[in-house]
């Protein structure tokens, strides 16, 4: 790093990082109270023997080097693999790149299994040489024992198609003839080098040096290469001198690092510490351990407590390795020990101290800022190393030297899988070898230039964006790459896949705001939170001070009409819209004289008062909505009861006169048996339905008992008089809108003597009224906000026509308890959403690869953007979410008890700027509240849903374009002639490509669209299409859209969203679209000629099956090994899914998972609907038959039919183990080849089930068997299982309200 300047070194890292490099200001004090510098020492040691004949007294050393010189690179498998590749491979790019990778292959003998016989070889004899031949000896037979013991060690590291390979490096380990190392002190005394028997010394001197000052011995024990560290841990583990447990306590730290790149045979001398380096750590810091030998991974980073001790068994090799390592000895009296070879001066040694002394000065000195200087010209300069592009807004500067590394950088965030490695391809111009160098394996021409070059980027992008060439006329290999890789890098920012920036969009949402948009997208990533809106839209009260009045009649079959005075125009409702049946009309009145108001106003106290009085004051009047009686039969009966009622009341208190004294009012009015509510007591006692006059004598016990019930024990000396009461308890007051329930109990009646309840001054009708008025209210209320959202929001057709049902459920939240909500329709509005933005992203972003189009969709579609929009569009203002309870009705006032200055809405305000129409007059009760973002975004979900229901996707994109998120919207059939204008006509295609479209039942009119959806990303051999991830990515949200579409309109099934959701996860899921890839084929004729058993040539019948998965265009053996593995594990549990699927009661989640498919199956299937629909030209009619012909839609609506349990078994166990109460544990153990899950419950034997071991898949396999036993084994039942039919309830064929 700093080249033996400091200073140089400083000056290039601040210019690099705009930065000044300073030491701490702040506290340096403290911090050099318990930093102390330690005492620098070095030790010098020998080597008596050459490096070249090192080896000779390492027995295992020689075994191993006859075996590697043994071998042959043309018996080599992954030779083999390429000579037959090439063989099949017609002539192409890709052809002449497997000609020059098999070429270099054999020339410098690099396969997987010769490298890793040679990186073994080169380990053992460099540690031969630094540690001994016994360390050798040790150290091959670890990890030659190591490898063997394990059937596949490093599966993990290298991919699967390397399985021939690994066999065969397997087989050349076991020939090598292991002599077990002597563990005898002796044989390791005399088998270590002297630079060990130093280190050993040392290790004795510097834990004798700390214990002499009572400290306990803590050392760090540095060495560059991981195998050394796994030696010299051996040595000092069996070394006499070092294995007594009070004297060397070791760990070993290797780093952490597990690139899925690495595929060095020698890595798996990684898992070859038992310990985690996070267990090493911690007993480091207890004491436990006070040896630690390290890679350069304990220098930074990891934090390790200053110990007493560093050494450093290689030289550092740099100043920043001195400074680190040294670092670490920060204890008082520490010692930083360096070991050199016998030969090194002092001089040589004074220099590392000299340029730390010169870096301490640097940074302790105030320090500017460095002006970047002017660039050198470099006398090697010419016309073909100058060559920059720079962002004038940004300053971003793309230069020759860095486009390689940035066009590597973009190719590294491109949607990736391991079946492939997206890089860009650069074949050289002329190539390297010449064609077939490995046929005749002659001398190498010496070619000096000028070079060419052409490079390829992933199939991933357009092939517009994909291929670049440079002419051949530069003077280096190095320059031709750079050339071409500028070119490329500067067409994909004119393109628009770059930002201004000179860097992969982040966002993909607009590159201009780009900083911005990440913050929003940081947003998205959070649990949904609140946003403070005003509060929901009250329709009752008046924009204006003018007195007008507006009556409405209301007419509910069974009673007198009622006639209803409001401050504000009840709009003319539709027969969809009314709350009642029959009809509603206004009519603007003159204002009421004073007679009439008051006579209103008390006429709907009186109405109000017997059931909801306690939560009003008698006197105030000036209710928002005044009832008056048309034409009451009873009211000749009922007027001159009140009436009567004042004058015996008027010296008691006012609200006397809406009840009086049951034995008083029988007594003046003859015992009438037209009584409605009667009261316990008075004011606000439990309220009784009148049912008779009981005249005849109880029994002795009966009349006890009334006389001990609670409401007389404040009373002396009750008797049982006659006439009694005879009563019922009113039934529970419920919400009117819904249905009531039905109950065949005969309600219990009770006996009331007539001296101590109240009568309420009620007629029948009256009764009937105030009961549900509340409800008419709730409905009416309900109707007027969803004509003000049509009216406002909507203002224009078509979305102006969506029925009231549609909307009124839409904007209802299921906290209030209303009828519908808009849970369901927000669950199909999410799905319809999704897909019109696919399709429409698809449409308009041409060369943006699947992992742009994702994240612009997961944008658009997030609770934080739907929710913005929710806002900027007012929406919340109509959103029913004020709970509705009859019970805890309160009626509306005028005015407020205290006057409440309102804030200003700046929702309002910005309406205003825009233009937009203001909902709503007057002020609300609550000015301002917190809504939950998630519950906007849902409302808008679920007007995307209704206006789909209602219009289909034309009226849905049109409600999404209402939105706005950030779209340029555009019709479907617009977005699919889009996508078909971009892609060419043509006839040649493989046969199996035909094929294909017989599998499916579909002929494809665009063949190219058939080609997309089955080439995958490592294919060369056809540049007329992109791979499949843009045509899966449309697909994905479209089978989601379908299944979701035909969960909601299911006939007779009314699901809730859960149940929606749990029976679309069950056909859209990875293992699920996969089973249906591999069973999906097709038998073809393959009848050759042959001679028959009589020698006479016939034709001599026969049948193929192709599947659809042999059907994928690729270039990988990987893919071919895992469709191999696949096919075969299909096999295996195919009959079993099949029967769960057709006749079981269970969803075969298991066996499913049992099948271990990658990922490119379910995409295939996914690929090609949304080939289908394009081709199809949008038209979903197609889509559906596709779906039914794989058998997508088939299994799901049995599932539907059967009702069967379609709930993940690990749910299941976990919503089960929930209502027990009880913890639910997962233990997983590994061995012989098998995975192990086992499932602990309390009071519960444990249940275990197996799966082979295949990496992670296999851990998630053995679980789902597992709670799938555990549920058989429990006996495990669904407790309250929701009901699979339920009622209609998004009112669109509502039922009337009983009234």
């Amino acid at each position: 790093m700093f080249g033996g300047n400091a200073a140089m070194a400083f000056r290039t890292l601040e210019i690099n990082l705009d930065s000044v490099i300073r030491s701490p200001r702040q506290h340096r004090g403290g911090l050099e109270a318990y930093v102390h510098r330690p005492e620098f020492r070095h030790v010098l040691y020998s080597v008596p023997w050459k490096y070249s004949t090192c080896y000779m007294a390492s027995k295992n050393f020689l075994a191993l080097k006859n075996v590697a010189e043994s071998m042959d690179i043309e018996n080599d498998p992954y030779v083999l693999f390429l000579r037959g590749t090439l063989a099949k491979t017609p002539p192409g790019p890709e052809r002449t790149r497997l000609d020059q990778k098999l070429s270099k292959t054999i020339l410098k003998t690099n396969s997987y299994t010769h490298k890793g016989i040679k990186d073994l070889y080169s380990a053992a004899h460099d540690i031969c040489y630094d540690l001994g031949p016994w360390a050798a000896d040790w150290y091959i037979q670890r990890v030659v024992e190591f490898a063997l013991e394990n059937a596949s060690p490093y599966s993990d590291i290298t991919t699967a198609w390397q399985s021939r390979e690994k066999a065969y490096l397997i087989d050349h380990l076991k020939r090598i003839d292991i002599t077990p190392v002597s563990c005898e002190p002796e044989a390791i005394e005399n088998g270590i080098s002297d630079k060990l028997r130093v280190l050993l010394r040392t290790l004795e001197e510097e834990k004798e040096r700390a214990e002499s000052f009572n400290e306990l011995y803590s050392g760090i024990l540095f060495v560059t290469r991981r195998d050394a560290v796994l030696a010299l841990a051996a040595v000092l583990e069996y070394h006499p001198r070092m294995s007594d447990q009070e004297s060397f306590r070791v760990g070993c730290l290797l780093g952490s690092s597990d690139s899925s790149h690495r595929t060095s045979f020698l890595d798996i001398t990684r898992k070859i510490p038992r310990q985690p380096q996070a267990e090493t750590l911690d007993e480091f810091r207890s004491g436990e351990k006070n040896l630690i030998i390290a890679t350069a991974v304990a220098e930074e980073g990891l934090d390790i407590q200053a110990c007493g001790n560093v050494i450093r068994w290689d030289a550092p090799s740099n100043m920043a390795s001195w400074a680190q390592s040294r670092g670490r000895a920060r204890r008082k009296r520490s010692t930083f020990v360096l070991m050199f070879e016998g030969g090194i001066d002092d001089a040589h040694i004074a220099q590392f101290e000299q340029l730390e002394r010169d870096m301490v000065a640097l940074y302790d000195t105030e320090r500017k800022a460095i002006k970047r200087p002017p660039p050198v010209p470099s006398e090697t300069d010419d016309e073909f190393e100058v060559c920059e592009f720079k962002v004038e807004s940004t300053g971003a500067l793309l230069t020759l030297q860095a486009a390689v590394s940035h066009l590597n950088h973009f190719c590294s965030v491109l949607p990736n899988s391991r079946h492939t490695s997206l890089v860009p391809l650069y074949d050289i111009d002329p190539p390297d070898l010449p064609e077939g160098w490995h046929e005749g394996q002659q001398g190498i021409p010496a070619y000096q230039g000028p070079f060419g070059c052409t490079l390829t980027l992933p199939k991933v992008l357009p092939r517009e964006l994909r291929v670049y060439t440079v002419e051949r006329k530069y003077p280096s290999k190095r320059l031709a790459y750079q050339h071409v890789a500028f070119q490329a890098y500067l067409e994909l920012y004119k393109t628009g896949l770059l930002n201004d920036h000179l860097l992969p969009l982040t966002s993909v949402v607009e590159p201009k705001l780009e900083e911005e948009i990440k913050n929003m997208l940081k947003d998205i990533e959070k649990r949904d939170g609140t946003a403070s809106v005003t509060s929901q839209l009250n329709p009752w009260l008046p924009s204006s001070d003018q007195e007008d009045w507006w009556s409405t009649e209301i007419a509910v079959e069974g009673l007198p009409s009622l006639t209803l005075l409001t401050r504000i125009k009840i709009p003319a409702l539709g027969a969809d819209e009314l709350p009642t049946r029959g009809e509603t009309w206004s009519r603007k009145s003159v204002p009421l004289v004073p007679e009439d108001l008051t006579a209103a106003q008390e006429s709907t106290r009186r109405l109000f008062w017997s059931l909801y009085g306690s939560r009003m004051q008698w006197p105030r009047l000036d209710f928002a909505y005044l009832f008056t009686l048309n034409t009451d039969p009873d009211a000749g009966t009922w007027l001159p009861r009140r009436s009567w009622a004042m004058k015996r009341e008027e010296t008691a208190g006012a609200e006397r006169v809406h009840f009086v004294n049951a034995e008083a009012f029988a007594s003046e009015h003859g015992y009438p048996t037209d009584l409605t509510w009667v009261r316990e007591g008075r004011f606000f006692g439990k309220l009784y339905r009148f049912v008779g006059w009981h005249h005849e004598k109880l029994t002795e016990e009966e009349e006890a008992e009334i006389c001990a019930r609670p409401m007389y024990s404040r009373f002396e000396e009750v008797r049982v008089t006659y006439p009694l009461l005879a009563v019922e308890l009113l039934p529970q007051r419920s919400n009117f809108l819904l249905p009531l329930p039905t109950s065949n109990a005969t309600p219990k009646q009770l006996f009331l003597l007539a001296k101590y309840p109240s009568v309420e001054l009620l007629s029948p009708a009256e009764c009937e009224y105030s009961q549900i008025i509340p409800s008419i209210l709730r409905r009416l209320e309900t109707a007027m906000i969803v004509r003000s959202l049509r009216t406002t929001l909507f203002p224009r057709a078509p979305l102006a026509k969506i029925p009231s049902p549609f909307l009124t459920t839409a904007v209802t939240a299921p906290v209030s308890e209303d009828p519908t909500n808009y849970q369901r329709l927000e669950t199909l509005g999410d799905a319809v959403l999704k897909f019109i933005v696919a399709l429409n992203l698809i449409a308009t972003k041409p060369f943006w690869h699947e992992g742009y189009l994702t994240r612009r969709k997961d944008h658009v579609v997030a609770n934080s953007s739907l929710a913005k929009e929710a806002i900027r569009r007012s929406t919340f203002r109509w959103i029913i979410r004020t709970r509705f309870s009859p019970r805890r009705f309160k009626p509306l006032y005028l005015t407020l008890e205290q006057p409440i200055v309102a804030p200003a809405d700046p929702v309002e305000e910005a309406n205003e700027a825009n233009d937009e129409p203001v909902v709503g007059g007057g002020k609300t009760r609550k000015e301002v509240e917190e809504l939950s973002t998630k519950m906007l975004a849902d409302v808008v979900e679920s007007l995307i849903g209704a206006a789909y229901l209602h219009g289909g996707f034309d009226l849905g994109v049109s409600c999404a374009q209402l939105f706005g998120l950030g779209l340029e919207w555009r019709a479907l059939p617009e977005c699919v002639e889009m996508a078909l204008s971009r892609v060419e006509h043509t006839d040649q295609v493989s046969t199996q490509l035909n094929n294909v479209e017989l599998m499916l039942g579909y002929t494809f009119r665009k063949k190219l669209l058939l080609v997309e959806s089955l080439t995958h990303a490592s294919y060369q051999y056809d540049d007329r299409t992109v791979s499949y991830e843009r045509m899966e990515f449309l697909g994905d949200a479209l089978l989601d859209m379908i299944v979701a579409d035909f969960l909601y309109k299911y006939p007779g099934k009314t699901y809730p969203p859960h149940d929606i959701h749990i029976r679309k996860s069950a056909v859209v899921n990875t293992h699920f679209l996969a089973y249906i890839c591999l069973r999906t084929s097709i038998d073809v004729d393959a009848s050759m000629p042959g001679p028959n058993p009589r020698g006479k040539i016939v034709m001599q019948s026969k049948t193929n099956t192709i599947h659809l998965f042999q059907c994928l265009q690729h270039s990988s053996s990987v893919i071919l090994e895992d469709q191999k593995l696949t096919s075969h594990r299909y096999d295996k549990v195919k009959d079993e899914i099949e029967a769960a699927l057709t006749t079981g009661e269970v969803f075969p989640w298991a066996a499913l998972t049992r099948l271990q498919a990658p990922k490119i199956f379910s995409d295939m299937i996914e690929s090609l609907i949304g080939a289908v629909y394009l081709d199809s030209r949008g038209d979903m009619d197609t889509v559906k038959t596709l779906l039914w012909k794989l058998g997508v839609l088939t299994h799901l609506d049995r599932i539907i039919r059967d009702d069967v349990h379609v709930l993940h078994p690990v749910s299941r166990l976990s919503v089960w183990a929930a209502r027990q109460q009880k913890e639910i544990k997962y233990a997983y153990t590994e061995g012989k080849g098998k995975v192990i899950c086992t499932i602990n419950v309390e009071g519960r034997d444990p249940v275990s089930a197996h799966a082979q071991k295949r990496g992670h898949a296999s851990q998630e396999e053995a679980r789902f068997a597992a709670a799938e036993k555990a549920i058989s084994v429990w006996q495990v039942v669904e407790e309250g299982r929701r009901s699979r039919s339920g009622e209609d309830l998004e009112g669109v064929s509502s039922q009337k309200m009983r009234l």
